[in-house]
């Protein structure tokens, strides 16, 4: 069902048309509501992650002016936006043509049908609206009664820690959940990711629901342990547990964003060209989808990957909705990308030369190839950080990159580790490696000395990544 109150009659008709074809080619999603906005109000609102109703934050305010300055200058534009609730919300560009409102319907559908089925999406929170619209009324009181500056700063600090969650909480926690002796489905039973995760941190909170999360040791999920257990006021614990709900929330998104951005991308392609366009159209939508699919030497464009991917997929028989359903970005690519795909696709590998300072192709076997493209997503493409212990020397947090190969850029990390000593208000240590070399970064007090550690090396499980 589709409903759109600011539509005009001529796309309300479009979007209806075309939630005919997505539904006749299998797909499935719940209520999609379209709104109409302009450009700049779209920006606004993605600069939010999609929810106006969001509290205030100058990180928002910043990626506003960074979205704002690239519609400007041509450098970069919004066509839709579209938000994992039920009903499914999408945002409407009023400067597109009708071609690209077809476009962008089409493509919204395949979004929808993806939030509803991949598995990965299957924990979150179907009503984030309503959700969203508590925490903005929750901060503003705080704004009230603590006052702006100091609400600011503190949710600034939460924000900056809204990667160290664990990226397979919510799918463990919701299979652990299963009655016992239920048989699970094929969705449930697939492979977490190419590494093996065999960690089991505690489990995520409701917001509605007393913590019982991080209380145990080793864990992922940092920012729970810290929202548990860090010395903390009630509002700033409280708003601790608001920046987590959200970070897993908009989790899925980053490991499945090749995934879903490339269901969408095949599904706008194959229902336009299958008679929803118009001949007059043809050459404006081959010039569009082309323009999105346009891959830089040496980046990664989801739209044009993912398509790709699903399309090799097809071409080798295998069952689209199914694969649609079970994987995340790095298994999707694990499982479909073989020596024919690379060849023909042209995959490299390339790093930087440290003699000359320019980026060269090191490497065309694909097996090579492939190896670095599961590793650049592996964790949602963020590093992977442990809690190993919080009584290391009495009260000192120690945590552990779990090295793939990659070293840290050990000032991010340090000015990391400095925001998590100001929330624990208690020294803070990090075991890595760099260049081969353990490393042990310590913040206190302000300040982060690095020192050599060998002990890091194996903690770090580098001669596993070797």
């Amino acid at each position: 069902m589709v409903s759109g109150g600011s539509l005009s009659p001529q796309l309300l008709e479009q979007a209806r048309h075309i939630e005919a074809e997505t539904r006749a080619a299998g797909l499935d999603y719940y209520e999609v509501v379209f709104e109409m906005l302009d450009a700049r109000d779209v920006n606004a609102v993605a600069a939010y992650g999609g929810f106006p109703v969001r509290y205030a934050s100058w990180r928002f305010g910043m990626d506003y002016e960074r979205l704002h300055k690239g519609y400007q200058y041509g450098l970069s534009r919004i066509y839709e936006l579209v938000i994992n609730n039920d009903p499914t919300i999408a945002y409407l560009v009023r400067s597109n043509s009708l071609m690209e409102q077809k476009l962008v319907m089409a493509h919204v559908f395949g979004h929808a049908d993806f939030f509803k089925h991949n598995v990965w999406f299957s924990p979150t929170e179907r009503n984030m609206v309503d959700v969203m619209e508590r925490h903005g009324a929750r901060v503003r009181e705080y704004v009230e009664t603590i006052g702006q500056d100091e609400v600011e700063r503190f949710l600034d600090l939460a924000l900056s820690l809204d990667t160290l969650i664990d990226p397979y909480l919510p799918l463990r926690e919701k299979v652990r959940r299963r009655e016992p002796g239920t048989v699970l489905g094929h969705a449930e039973r697939a492979r977490l990711s190419f590494e093996a995760v065999t960690s089991a941190p505690t489990g995520r909170r409701r917001e509605d629901q007393p913590a019982a999360v991080a209380s145990d040791l080793p864990t992922y999920d940092v920012l729970g342990f810290l929202a548990e257990r860090a010395p903390l006021g009630d509002w700033q614990r409280e708003l601790l547990r608001l920046v987590r709900t959200e970070a897993y929330y908009f989790l899925p998104q980053r490991l499945t964003k090749i995934m879903n951005e490339g269901w969408a991308s095949y599904w706008h392609s194959r229902i336009l060209t299958s008679g929803v366009l118009v001949p007059s159209e043809i050459v404006e939508f081959a010039d569009c989808h082309s323009s999105a699919t346009l891959t830089a030497p040496g980046q990664i464009n989801p739209y044009k990957l993912g398509i790709e991917l699903f399309r090799h997929a097809e071409h080798t028989g295998q069952d689209l909705f199914r694969l649609r359903r079970v994987h995340n970005d790095v298994s999707f690519l694990d499982e479909i990308i073989d020596e024919d795909f690379a060849v023909r696709h042209e995959l490299f590998v390339f790093q930087r030369n440290a003699r000359t300072g320019r980026t060269e192709i090191t490497g065309r076997a694909w097996r090579s190839v492939k190896e670095e493209l599961l590793r650049s997503l592996s964790w949602g493409g963020v590093p992977q950080i442990e809690l190993a212990s919080d009584i290391e020397n009495g009260d000192e947090l120690l945590l552990l990159h779990k090295h793939d190969g990659r070293d840290l850029k050990l000032d991010e990390a340090g000015a990391l580790l400095k925001q998590i000593a100001r929330l624990w208000t208690r020294p803070v240590s990090l075991l890595t490696v760099e260049d081969g070399h353990g490393r042990r970064l310590r913040a206190h007090e302000g300040e982060v000395k690095v020192i050599e550690a060998a002990e890091a090396e194996d903690a770090c499980g580098l001669e596993e990544s070797a």
